[in-house]
């Protein structure tokens, strides 16, 4: 990793000046084939945009600076990145750890796809190293963690964690998306793997689809890269191209996501109709020091459970006006949810299951003044 600061990084790793005109944002290279020099005579490496793309590499190089990894490398969207990184490191009877808090598209990609083909899988408090311990077997090969988790805001201690991968033979993968690299960096800590849903805050601005893994491991990189280009779930030019411009302001963005979802989550913690508040950053949650310890700040992210149940909690989402009712989330606009009817259904009935009063707030860069009172009239 180079020795610049992370705001630095973020606007320059990998975005030279473009040789030929000078143009200081990488190109979008919308092309997909490249002139050869002769049989076998590449210009750059590059032949064919599924298994290269100039503008994808600008984005690739750039992610892998941030994380502090090696190789990065940019796909369609989280989930495609979850996938490749499933196929590459795991055979039929192969074992996996998932946490019992874990966005529904990943805990689907286990228990609907991946089972399929022979993967095992137990749940375990990833907040708990016993726990996990306890979930482990001769065959387990990754342990899977999610930091702040999605949607009840769990920290897990990613350097213990790494200790209980590292003695299990295991691989730690750490799905970074709430934090973002410039709020924590997993790697730095010991995780092998991290992943990214880069239509979040590395996007920012909910206009891409797109997904990342990044690791310091230059042998599994090669081994991610010939999956990638083998099963195609690549990032477009274009899709890398408006990652690449979100990144560059993702250190003040999360500065003001951060400070804006302090303020609500304080608010909220003294709301008669609010029974709970999840936010790591409140010294009173669970996760509180573990998070102080391994995260800069505590991210824009805040889930509370509303008194009345389970119809009050709808009826609080469909009442506010600027918080837009949305899935997804990491966006500059505040977005509000219902996850045990929209992103977490697919977790129903199962270990996972969310509570029915839970609201889930990706809290925006807008004035904060104005998502307070939002939120107040909608609570009332």
């Amino acid at each position: 990793m180079s020795h610049e600061h992370f705001e630095t990084l973020a606007i320059h790793a990998g975005q030279e000046p473009d040789a030929a005109t000078g143009a200081v944002v990488p190109p979008i290279y919308q092309v997909s084939t490249y002139k050869q020099d002769g049989v076998g005579g590449l210009r750059g490496g590059y032949e064919y945009s599924r298994s290269a793309n100039p503008t994808r590499t600008a984005l690739e190089e750039n992610l892998a600076a941030l994380e502090g990894g090696s190789r990065g490398l940019a796909f369609a969207s989280g989930l495609a990145a979850e996938d490749c990184l499933l196929r590459t490191v795991l055979t039929p009877g192969d074992h996996v750890v998932i946490p019992n808090d874990a966005y529904g598209g990943t805990f689907r990609l286990f228990a609907k796809v991946a089972e399929r083909w022979g993967v095992r899988w137990s749940v375990a408090d990833t907040a708990d190293a016993d726990a996990v311990r306890a979930a482990l077997t001769d065959r387990t090969k990754v342990i899977w963690v999610e930091t702040p988790t999605n949607p009840l805001l769990g920290i897990t201690d990613i350097a213990r964690l790494a200790d209980v991968a590292r003695t299990a033979g295991a691989r730690l993968v750490v799905d970074n998306t709430f934090a973002s690299p410039y709020l924590q960096q997993p790697l730095a800590l010991g995780a092998d793997v991290v992943v990214h849903s880069t239509t979040k805050y590395m996007g920012g601005h909910s206009d891409v689809v797109g997904g990342a893994l990044v690791t310091s491991d230059a042998a599994l990189g090669e081994e991610l890269a010939f999956h990638q280009n083998a099963m195609g779930a690549v990032a477009g030019p274009f899709d890398a191209w408006l990652v690449m411009r979100g990144v560059k302001t993702l250190a003040v963005r999360m500065d003001r996501h951060c400070a804006n979802a302090t303020r609500v989550a304080e608010m909220l913690a003294a709301h008669p109709k609010v029974i709970e508040v999840l936010y790591p950053g409140l010294p009173g949650h669970a996760g509180h020091e573990v998070a102080a310890k391994q995260m800069r700040a505590f991210g824009g992210m805040v889930s509370f459970r509303v008194a009345g149940g389970e119809e009050e909690a709808v009826a609080v989402c469909d009442r506010t006006k600027l918080f837009t009712l949305g899935e997804s989330l990491g966006g500059v606009e505040s977005l509000i949810e219902h996850p045990g009817r929209m992103t977490h259904a697919s977790v129903a009935g199962s270990l996972l299951e969310v509570p029915g009063d839970l609201v889930r707030l990706s809290v925006g860069i807008e004035s904060v003044d104005d998502l307070l009172a939002d939120l107040t009239d909608a609570l009332r």
